[in-house]
C-alpha cells in the first residue's frame, strides 16, 4: 500500500470469500499466515474497489476500535472478527495502554484500552488473549 495511514492495525491479505446482501457485502479476507478478518461494506464499495474472490485487499482497524478479552472469558460476543493470540507487548500510559496480541499466523493486532482494564486482565507478555472487532469496523483498501 503507498498511502500512509494513522490506523496501528493494517493488514495485507487475499479475498477468501465474498457474501453480497441487498446494501452491503461481507468479505472475508485470509493473511498469508492464515489469520482471517471478516469485513462489512457496501455493494457500492465492492463495485468501486473491485472486490472479488482472488484478489487482494488491504484491512485497516484503529487500534481503539479493538477490544481485549481474556482468552477465557465465559462470555459470548458479537463482534465478527474474534482473533485469538498472545499478548506480545504491553505500553502504558497516563491512562491507557497499547497492548499487542501476536496472531498464530504472525500478524500483531494493536488495541489501545484503559490501563484498568490491562490490570483487570492481567495482561503482560505471554498471556493468552483475544482481540475482538466489528465486521462494520474494518475499512477496505485496494
Amino acid at each position: 500500500m503507498n498511502a500512509k495511514v494513522s490506523a496501528r492495525n493494517v493488514f495485507e491479505g487475499r479475498i477468501t470469500a465474498l457474501q453480497p446482501g441487498a446494501v452491503n457485502a461481507e468479505v472475508e479476507l485470509t493473511l498469508a499466515g492464515g489469520d482471517r478478518i471478516v469485513a462489512i461494506v457496501t455493494q457500492t464499495s465492492v463495485r468501486e474497489l473491485g472486490l472479488a474472490v482472488g484478489g487482494k485487499a488491504v484491512a485497516i482497524v484503529k487500534a481503539p476500535w479493538v477490544i481485549v478479552a481474556s482468552d477465557d472469558t465465559p462470555l459470548r460476543f458479537s463482534a465478527r472478527n474474534q482473533l485469538r493470540g498472545t499478548v506480545s507487548a504491553v505500553t502504558p500510559g497516563a491512562v491507557n495502554a497499547e497492548v499487542a496480541i501476536a496472531l498464530p499466523g504472525g500478524a500483531l493486532v494493536h488495541a489501545v484500552i484503559t490501563q484498568q482494564s490491562v490490570a483487570e486482565l492481567g495482561l503482560k507478555p505471554g498471556v493468552a488473549a483475544r482481540a475482538l472487532f466489528k465486521a462494520s469496523h474494518v475499512v477496505l483498501a485496494v
